[in-house]
């Protein structure tokens, strides 16, 4: 059975997200208001790819682009490939900083192709786009909050092979500001150092302090500070982000309920106005809000509010 394919441009708009928030690892998200747009139409001459902003120059610019290839899987579930594709991307989030770059990516294309198949959306629902999603990026703790936004809890379920997620609202008291240096990470890298096995001791801390960070981030900010406290990842990754370890050590200090963000070497300290946490370094510092939303589809070509490469937020 073959698919229709919709005339005319599909767009979506997609959030930066942060993973872990310490203690959570590969299981808590958070979806933050710097976001990508990008749109797709079919077309008669194959992939193209079309990126401003963040990663102009330097990423693939036909099939090989990650939200091409994520369209493709996702055509693929669909039932269909259309001839061609034109995709044009304006990236704000920074690549590979621990912002979720590659997540916004997958995501923008599962979503571009659910919306450029004529009842992509029915035929692919959204448990089965988040469970694709995550499958393509690997892990769901950055896909989940950036399809559904807000704070997420996601997980691996063994009898169906698959992933799931659930997305709680947090507490419009919480601030976030992102620390963003000059240099990149790697998540595989990142992954590379962590031991196979934890003492029972720090599993069981980090237990404690994921539940907690539940409440906190949707009912009592108050407890931030010790519910971001982890034993699990960071500290086996600090030899590899000497400056990000110092950043978080320096703002825990403070008293800052301050987390590596995702797998590094971004820094995202989450407090509760009037806290201040300016810092004299030689890094992008963004306060953001929480996106609430999530993947947003629309139609048409991005227009020129979307085509502007800036990044949102109040910079410091």
């Amino acid at each position: 059975m073959g698919v229709t394919f919709v005339d005319g441009a599909v767009r979506v708009r997609v959030p930066a997200t942060s993973a872990n928030l310490g203690p959570g690892f590969d299981a808590l998200g958070l979806a933050l208001a710097l976001h990508d747009d990008v749109a797709a139409w079919v077309t008669d001459r194959g992939w193209q790819v079309d990126v401003a902003g963040e990663g102009a120059g330097e990423l693939p610019t036909g099939a090989d682009h990650l939200v091409a290839r994520a369209m493709a899987a996702t055509f693929d579930r669909l039932g269909g490939h259309p001839p061609g594709v034109a995709v044009e991307c304006v990236n704000r989030i920074p690549q590979a900083r621990g912002l979720g770059s590659s997540s916004a990516a997958v995501v923008a294309g599962v979503q571009l192709a659910r919306a450029l198949v004529r009842d992509g959306t029915t035929i692919l629902d959204d448990a089965a786009a988040l469970a694709l999603a995550a499958e393509l990026e690997g892990h769901p703790d950055n896909v989940a909050p950036c399809l559904l936004g807000g704070f997420v809890i996601a997980w691996s379920d063994e009898r169906s092979g698959g992933f799931r997620a659930v997305r709680l609202e947090p507490s419009p008291q919480i601030r976030p500001t992102v620390f963003i240096p000059a240099d990149r990470g790697l998540t595989a890298e990142a992954r590379a150092v962590l031991p196979t096995t934890v003492p029972h001791q720090d599993a069981a801390f980090a237990a404690g302090r994921a539940a907690l960070l539940v409440h906190a981030l949707t009912a009592a900010p108050d407890l931030l500070f010790p519910a971001t406290e982890d034993r699990l990842h960071q500290g086996y990754r600090a030899p590899g982000m000497p400056a990000a370890a110092a950043l978080v050590d320096e703002l825990r200090g403070r008293g800052v309920a301050a987390v590596v963000s995702g797998a590094g070497p971004t820094v995202l300290a989450l407090t509760t106005p009037p806290d201040d946490v300016k810092m004299g370094i030689d890094w992008q510092q963004v306060e953001l809000a929480i996106d609430v939303v999530g993947a947003r589809i629309g139609s048409g070509r991005l227009g020129h509010a979307e085509r502007a490469p800036v990044a949102a937020g109040r910079k410091s």
